[in-house]
C-alpha cells in the first residue's frame, strides 16, 4: 500500500474547501440553506463537513500506525507519539479560541480542533491494542454509553427544570455534563448553555473515527482496487440505511448532539465520497482517464496537503477580520465586503461570491505552499 494516495489528498482537500465555503460568507444573514447546519435535526451539506475530517483521520491514522510499525516503533512508542500530536492539536484550537482577547476567563473550550484531538486520544489505544473487530466492538460501545446516558439520565437544564431524555437545545444530558464540568462561560458563545462540540458528544465522534479506521483496514488489505472501491459503496450504502433506521427508532440525526444516527449517516456519506475519489484517482484501470482526473481534481490535493495549517489560518484571518476596525468602527471585513454587498447582486449571491473569493485566497496560499513544498505537519 502507498502512503500517498492521491484520493485521501483529495478527499481531505474537498473537506477543507467546503469548511473555508460554508465557514467564511459575506453575510450570515444571507446565506443558500445548504451551507448552513442544519437547525438541530436533520442535515444538510455543511453537516458532511466535519464528520469527514474525523472519518479522514481515522483513515490516515490506520495508514500512520502502520508506517511507524514497520519503521520498528513498539506500542507504547507509537501510543505516545500519537498522544503527543493529539495534544498538541488540542493546544492550537485553544489558542485559536483565545485570540483575539486572550481572556481566559471566558475563552470556549471546547471546539473542532479540541474535538479532533480528543478523539484522538481515545481511538488511539483502542486502534494500538485490538484489531478490526475489537474496534468495531469499541466503535457500538462507545455509541451505546453515549445513548445510555443521553436517554436515561435524570438531569436538570439550564433553567434547573428536570428532564429525562429531552434532546432539545440546552436541555439533555451532554448539555448539562458541559455546564458542570466546563461552566456556561466557556461554552459556545452563541448558546452558553450547550456547545456542539461538547464532552458527552465527544464519544460517538471517536466512534465516526473507528469507523475511519475500518475504512483503512480495507485501504491496507490485499484486496484488487476495485474490490476496495466497491467494500466501501456497499459499506457507505449498509451505513447510510442503518443511520434511517436509528434515526426513526433510537435518536434523530442530529450533528449537534453526534447521535449514533448522525454517526452511521455520515460515515455512510463518507465512504461513498472516498470510493469516488479512491476510483477516479488510484484505482481506475485506464491510465488516460485517471490521469485526466487527477489533473482535474489536482486543486483538491493540494488543498488536501496542508490542511490543518489552512484551517488554522483561515481561522485567524477571519477573527482578524472582525476585529480590525477601521473608519467609524466599520471592521475590515465589512469594508471589504461593502462593494459585493452594494454591487446590485442579490444577497446571497454577494454573500456567495465573498465566501468562494475567501476560498481561491486560501488556495493561492496552498498552491504557493505546495510549489515550495511547504507541507506543515503536527
Amino acid at each position: 500500500m502507498n502512503d500517498r494516495l492521491l484520493s485521501l489528498d483529495a478527499f481531505r482537500g474537498f473537506a477543507i474547501a467546503s469548511m473555508l465555503l460554508v465557514n467564511n460568507p459575506g453575510d450570515w444573514g444571507h446565506v443558500y440553506a445548504p451551507l448552513l447546519h442544519a437547525k438541530w435535526q436533520g442535515w444538510t451539506f455543511t453537516d458532511w463537513v466535519f464528520p469527514f475530517f474525523v472519518f479522514i483521520s481515522g483513515v490516515a491514522m490506520t495508514i500512520s500506525l502502520a508506517r511507524r510499525a514497520r519503521g520498528g516503533a513498539d506500542k507504547a512508542r507509537l501510543l505516545r507519539g500519537t498522544w503527543r500530536r493529539a495534544l498538541v492539536i488540542i493546544g492550537i484550537g485553544l489558542l485559536l479560541n483565545l485570540i483575539p482577547s486572550f481572556d481566559f476567563g471566558t475563552v470556549r473550550i471546547p471546539g473542532v480542533l479540541q474535538r479532533l484531538g480528543l478523539c484522538t486520544l481515545v481511538a488511539a489505544p483502542i486502534v494500538i491494542w485490538h484489531g478490526a473487530r475489537g474496534v468495531a466492538l469499541w466503535a457500538v460501545l462507545l455509541m451505546a454509553i453515549y445513548s445510555l446516558v443521553q436517554l436515561r439520565l435524570l438531569v436538570p437544564d439550564a433553567a434547573g427544570v428536570v428532564h429525562v431524555g429531552l434532546l432539545e437545545p440546552g436541555k439533555d444530558a451532554g448539555a448539562w455534563l458541559d455546564r458542570l464540568l466546563l461552566g456556561e462561560a466557556h461554552l459556545w458563545k452563541q448558546a452558553r448553555t450547550w456547545d456542539p462540540e461538547g464532552l458527552l458528544s465527544t464519544l460517538p465522534a471517536v466512534s465516526s473515527q473507528l469507523l475511519g479506521v475500518l475504512a483503512g483496514y480495507v485501504l491496507a488489505s490485499k484486496r484488487q482496487p476495485a474490490e476496495k472501491a466497491m467494500a466501501w459503496v456497499l459499506a457507505g450504502l449498509a451505513s447510510l440505511w442503518l443511520g434511517q433506521v436509528l434515526d426513526a427508532w433510537l435518536m434523530p440525526i442530529n450533528k449537534s448532539l453526534w447521535t449514533p444516527s448522525f454517526v452511521f449517516a455520515m460515515a455512510g456519506w463518507a465512504c461513498l465520497v472516498f470510493a469516488a475519489f479512491y476510483w477516479l484517482l488510484d484505482a481506475m484501470p485506464q491510465p488516460l482517464a485517471r490521469a485526466r482526473w487527477a489533473k482535474a481534481l489536482h486543486p483538491l490535493v493540494v488543498f488536501g496537503m496542508n490542511a490543518l495549517f489552512l484551517f488554522v489560518l483561515s481561522g485567524f484571518v477571519a477573527k482578524m477580520l472582525h476585529t480590525i476596525k477601521l473608519a467609524e468602527g466599520r471592521s475590515l471585513g465589512a469594508t471589504l465586503y461593502a462593494p459585493l454587498r452594494d454591487s446590485g447582486l442579490a444577497p446571497v449571491n454577494a454573500s456567495l461570491l465573498h465566501a468562494i473569493a475567501f476560498v481561491l485566497v486560501m488556495y493561492a496560499i496552498a498552491r504557493l505552499m505546495y510549489r515550495k513544498r511547504w507541507f506543515i505537519k503536527v
